[in-house]
């Protein structure tokens, strides 16, 4: 029988379940969509319910595998996402999604109550963001849906609701309540004051690695707390790099993570999208989120629709070097005033272009340098990073990838091969209840490319 540890892995699009054996080697994985619903205001949200039956059935499909031994389970979730749960244990809510626009009534004056906007996103390290704060979710539905809150017994993150379906007791853990959640006080290093004034009791809070009996069967398969996705993806960096480094996690969301600025956050930082993480340890990751793979995806679309070309064109280009070269002549055309409200820039003259891959180079170099505005940010005045890692989609840009080693000529710009670091990640911080993490390969979980060249 083969010993494995089974992570769920819940992104935004893509569901997987990947199983990792003792080596920490992926032996199987699948992956599953399911197609959104509508909440109670008919607002598209995640199928809650599918996403239930689905972690249930793979459990007791891997349980019953004679060629499988479950020692354990993790889950690694996307973020701004909670779940309601009565004494009887029972769901109250559907899972909503985190871009519901947030009333203003219910933030009105909550900010100038508690300090003020800029004062308090400092101290919480959240920039006011309506629903992707969590804590802000808590609030509206405390005030537009009384009649649940006064039911409610536990609030769960998105993962610890997982694997509190899998047998953990309601607890919280750092990594998701880092996560511009705006409950946690990062002066105090504790949960904030106004959760208390307010009415609203989370959980206590365990290490990362915390683990319980599965199903609450001792002596068998153990289940993990769960971490939120953009701290899991960073675990296996933070364990293997032999040197200081800045993670850029791509995909639908560029988050970029610099585990060694602990400088405080500035109010300007926070106007333009800047936050602090929790790492694995507990302590704070400067870190900034550009909507990336979202605006590169609705820009694309406008690009192939004006060039006649099929959506996965893109897939195909490499660098072309004079291509290449008269972007850069040309300098920044997409977003050079911002990004519009809506992502997609129609400011730019699209027959300019003479091709599809001319127009495409233009469009990737301009995200290029508006991400590194965003890097930049997390990046001290006294500059000891020596490494840039890029993981995730546009890890496999080749354009993209080229763009940003010529922006930062005097580090090494690595593209990362692993590519289910977050599984990974989540794989890692419950490893020593399986085995041995000491006796693991050293750059277990890096495995990076050569140094790009310009």
């Amino acid at each position: 029988m083969t010993e494995v540890i089974a992570i769920f892995d819940i992104g935004k699009t893509n569901k997987k379940l990947l199983l990792f054996d003792k080596q920490l080697n992926i032996v199987h994985q699948e992956d599953q969509k399911f197609e959104e619903i509508k909440d109670d205001e008919g607002f598209p949200c995640d199928d809650i319910s599918q996403i239930e039956q689905w972690i249930k059935s793979s459990l007791e499909s891997i349980m019953n595998n004679p060629e499988l031994e479950l020692k354990a389970v993790n889950f690694t979730t996307y973020g701004a996402t909670v779940m309601y749960v009565n004494a009887e244990g029972n769901r109250l809510t559907p899972l909503y999604n985190y871009l519901k626009t947030m009333p203003e009534s219910v933030t009105s004056n909550f900010y100038t109550k508690y300090g003020g906007t800029e004062e308090f996103s400092r101290k919480t390290a959240s920039p006011a963001m309506g629903f992707l704060n969590t804590g802000m979710q808590m609030l509206w539905m405390k005030k537009t849906r009384p009649e649940i809150f006064r039911k409610v017994k536990h609030i769960l993150n998105f993962p610890q609701y997982c694997a509190w379906l899998a047998g953990a007791e309601p607890v919280a853990e750092h990594t998701y309540i880092g996560c511009h959640s705006a409950t946690w006080d990062f002066d105090e290093m504790r949960y904030h004051d106004w959760l208390a004034e307010e009415g609203i009791t989370l959980p206590e809070t365990r290490p990362v690695s915390t683990t319980f009996p599965l199903y609450g069967q001792p002596g068998g398969p153990v289940t993990g707390i769960g971490i939120h996705d953009s701290s899991a993806s960073l675990a296996p960096y933070i364990i293997s790099a032999p040197e200081r480094f800045i993670l850029l996690s791509t995909g639908t969301w560029c988050i970029t993570m610099n585990p060694y600025n602990y400088e405080p956050l500035t109010r300007e930082q926070l106007k333009n999208g800047c936050l602090s993480y929790m790492s694995i340890n507990g302590k704070p990751v400067k870190s900034s989120m550009l909507f990336m793979g979202h605006i590169h995806d609705v820009n694309l679309k406008q690009l192939t629709n004006h060039f006649k070309t099929p959506e996965d064109t893109y897939k195909q280009l490499k660098t072309n070097a004079s291509t290449a070269a008269v972007a850069a002549e040309r300098g920044q055309m997409f977003f050079s005033t911002g990004v519009p409200v809506d992502h997609v820039d129609t400011s730019v003259d699209l027959n300019q272009f003479k091709s599809f891959e001319e127009a495409y180079h233009q469009l990737v170099m301009d995200l290029a340098l508006l991400n590194k505005t965003y890097i930049d940010m997390v990046i001290p005045e006294k500059d000891d990073i020596k490494d840039i890692y890029i993981s995730g989609g546009f890890a496999r840009n080749a354009i993209y990838t080229h763009y940003l080693a010529a922006l930062y000529p005097d580090k090494k710009v690595y593209t990362s091969e692993v590519a289910n670091s977050t599984a990974l990640g989540a794989a890692m911080v419950v490893y020593d209840t399986v085995g041995d993490s000491k006796k693991l390969k050293p750059d277990l979980g890096l495995h990076l490319q050569k140094p790009l060249t310009v």
